[in-house]
């Protein structure tokens, strides 16, 4: 049996890490920054082009990798119980001894220390700086909220929104609310196309969340009415992309945008499509290659309908 002074030490140790917090799975997360970036560069402000130079783009990237990495390594520290109680999770790193908490926590707290740095020494005002904390309590705050509301899926959603605003007060810093309409649409987009697939994700544990006294819109609900739930958040996605051209004229958005919003739409029927109440064996297919398409599909249109405008 490998004892914690057998494993491998230092840098060793980061592929472990790293597939401890599914860093692959940035994915989802950062293609919405890269759109947001663009959006923000490309939409003139006080009559002039946005100037961004390589510094700040650097920070962005840096803020969304600590950030979610120390969400998701605080997830997997708060959860590690629930998760070696549940069939379905007990084979991940800290349940399966494969990492030890120690490791974990000095990991979380790198990467959040990671994140406040980022925000200091890179992005061109305090606003980010100030927001650190805030923001990563909010981060973390989700692992903890499936305790005691059902919202949690939302708290997620939320999570994930943040990214486009934040990019937005990084770059352009806090001019008028009217100029956050753009940042706050595409944001209310993603908090319900999030909410939406982590509902049909926790299906998988409706029982476990129920027995186990944990709330979650699947439990709450059961697994028929959960999807219909996913189902209307989807459609609110749908409806707040459409209406990010109409309501924020300024970005520019076009055919392109349009025709990723069909693809989009079409994509998401695909995903609920791919399961039912039934039939949950292909939650990881709409989970995870579905939405890493979706947001990779309006990153490109977005991003190209700003830039060539």
């Amino acid at each position: 049996m490998t004892t914690a002074a057998d494993r491998p030490a230092g840098l060793a140790r980061l592929p472990e890490l790293l597939g401890l917090i599914r860093f692959s799975h940035t994915l989802f997360a950062l293609p919405f920054a890269a759109l947001a970036t663009v959006m923000a560069i490309c939409t003139p402000l006080d009559g002039a082009t946005v100037a961004v130079g390589w510094r700040p783009l650097l920070g962005i990237l840096l803020c969304m990798v600590f950030a979610r990495s120390t969400a998701m390594a605080f997830n997997r520290l708060v959860d590690r119980s629930l998760d070696g109680a549940n069939p379905r999770t007990a084979g991940r790193h800290l349940p399966a001894g494969i990492l030890s908490v120690a490791e974990v926590t000095r990991f979380t707290w790198f990467c959040g220390l990671g994140f406040v740095a980022a925000t200091l020494l890179f992005l061109p005002n305090r606003l980010p700086l100030y927001a650190a904390v805030p923001v990563l309590g909010w981060l973390c705050g989700y692992s903890l909220a499936k305790r005691f509301t059902a919202a949690a899926h939302l708290w997620l959603g939320v999570a994930l929104a943040l990214s486009p605003l934040c990019v937005w007060l990084a770059l352009r810093g806090w001019v008028t609310t009217a100029d956050l309409t753009a940042p706050l649409l595409l944001g209310g987009a993603i908090a319900a196309w999030v909410t939406g697939f982590d509902i049909i994700y926790a299906c998988q544990d409706a029982d476990f969340d129920a027995r186990s006294g944990l709330h979650s819109i699947p439990a709450r609900y059961g697994v028929v009415g959960a999807l219909r739930i996913a189902a209307g958040c989807h459609a609110v996605t749908l409806v707040l992309l459409a209406v990010l051209p109409w309501l924020a004229p300024e970005l520019g958005l076009g055919w392109l945008w349009w025709s990723a919003v069909g693809l989009v739409g079409g994509l998401l029927i695909y995903e609920h499509l791919l399961v039912s109440p039934n039939d949950l064996q292909r939650v990881n297919i709409a989970f995870f290659h579905v939405n890493s398409t979706i947001s990779l599909i309006l990153l490109v249109a977005g991003g190209l309908d700003c830039w060539l405008r």
